[in-house]
């Protein structure tokens, strides 16, 4: 990432108190986050939760307090020239508070306040890459709220100083307007007009991202905080809730909306349990009465079938008939002729000797003819 690139982007938050040691044990409970002295100043301690650290905290100079400074939060907005932005913050009608120094092996910074008297911090890191996560990793900064007593008028002025955009303006009522402000079409925050009874000048209010704003809520108050607003929903989903530590600076925590829960895919019915063959036959049914009365019939044998006789052809037929022997014919004459004989022995008629001997005259001319 080029220095370039967090021009307008917050990279850090810090927060200014007179009872350090007070404040790491509040917000650790509050937020989760662990603390580590700074490498670069021990007295300078680091807020962070798992590898990343996301704010730092030091002791108000007692010249501070003196004066009647409050303990309380100051947003570092990322430039690419701490010099040249202060210049053009004060062109534009802002004020510096404290001209640009360095911080060993850190980077430089300059602490200003906006024409309505809000302040905040510019920085320039020395190695490139330094800033704020583009996501919103539990325990760093989900968003940063401008209470001023003119937000249009503010918005004018960060607008030309970073490069800020007026995404969204929401309609609150008597509260006035909500201005959504980002840059690329990413929102970064808001600004709306202060609320008089919790602060006599305006401020920025960072929310840090928690699992669950109520249980941050819950744990403040245990912890000697005070709940000033919340916790409640808030558009475009999640909530929050504002408090203010034992030494009475002001935070706020942000827990983002819970995905909608799948519905559960539907389990399979379970399988049948596989059943066993076992040896025991079923029982056979109980027979009826007509099925007790009726004997069984025998089991009858298949019959045996015969060759079919083979036929003979109509022609063959036809010649044996003509070759039957002609001595049933004779045969048939002969018994004819018998039986007529009694007959004629009982009339007494006998052929007359010349109608015999003209017959067989008759068959020797045949023979002899032949």
């Amino acid at each position: 990432m080029a220095q370039g690139s967090i021009h307008g982007r917050f990279v850090w938050q810090e927060l200014m108190t007179g009872d350090t040691g007070g404040a790491a044990a509040f917000y650790s409970k509050v937020v989760g986050w662990h603390t580590m002295p700074s490498a670069a100043d021990p007295s300078y301690t680091q807020f962070g939760l798992g590898g990343g650290y996301y704010a730092g905290m030091m002791k108000m100079p007692e010249d501070a307090r003196a004066a009647g400074a409050k303990p309380q939060w100051l947003p570092y907005i990322g430039v690419a020239d701490v010099e040249a932005s202060a210049a053009a913050a004060e062109r534009l009608g802002g004020y510096v508070k404290k001209p640009g120094a360095d911080i060993p092996t850190i980077g430089r910074f300059a602490i200003l306040s906006d024409p309505q008297g809000a302040t905040f911090a510019i920085f320039k890191p020395v190695q490139a890459g330094m800033g704020a996560p583009s996501e919103a990793p539990l325990g760093s900064f989900a968003w940063l709220e401008l209470a001023t007593t003119n937000n249009e008028a503010a918005f004018d002025f960060y607008s030309k100083l970073f490069g800020w955009q007026a995404l969204q303006r929401m309609d609150m009522g008597p509260q006035g307007t909500y201005l959504i402000f980002g840059a690329d079409g990413v929102q970064r925050g808001g600004m709306y007009h202060v609320n008089q009874e919790r602060s006599s000048s305006p401020y920025w209010l960072p929310y840090a991202s928690v699992a669950s704003a109520d249980a941050s809520g819950a744990a403040a108050t245990a912890a000697g905080g005070r709940i000033v607003v919340g916790p409640m929903d808030v558009p475009g989903g999640g909530r929050i809730v504002q408090f203010t530590d034992p030494s009475g600076a002001l935070f706020a925590a942000h827990s983002a909306a819970k995905p909608a829960a799948k519905p559960a895919a539907p389990k399979p019915p379970p399988k049948p349990a596989a059943v066993k063959p076992t040896s025991v036959k079923p029982a056979a049914a109980a027979p009826t009465p007509a099925r007790a009365a009726a004997p069984k019939p025998a089991a009858r044998k298949p019959a045996k079938k015969k060759p079919a006789a083979k036929k003979k052809p109509v022609a063959k037929k036809k010649a044996a008939a003509k070759r039957k022997p002609a001595k049933k014919k004779v045969a048939r004459k002969s018994a004819a002729r018998a039986a007529r004989r009694p007959a004629r022995k009982a009339a007494g008629k006998r052929r007359p000797a010349k109608r015999r001997a003209a017959k067989r005259g008759r068959a020797g001319k045949a023979r002899r003819k032949k």
